[in-house]
């Protein structure tokens, strides 16, 4: 296969892939139950936890 070939390939099947992959995300973002989850690791940074540090 040469470069216009995998060019080709690229332009098409590529874009359809990342697309599928983008839509996947938003879906797994924005899923039912999620946002407990995402609250809670939004305040990791926030949290005290008991340990020392040296």
């Amino acid at each position: 296969m040469d470069y216009n070939g995998l060019r080709n390939f690229a332009d098409s099947w590529g874009l359809v892939y990342l697309f599928l992959i983008f839509v996947g995300v938003i879906l797994f973002t924005f899923r039912p139950g999620s946002r407990k989850q995402a609250d809670e690791n939004a305040n990791i940074p926030l949290r005290e936890d008991d340990y020392d540090v040296r």
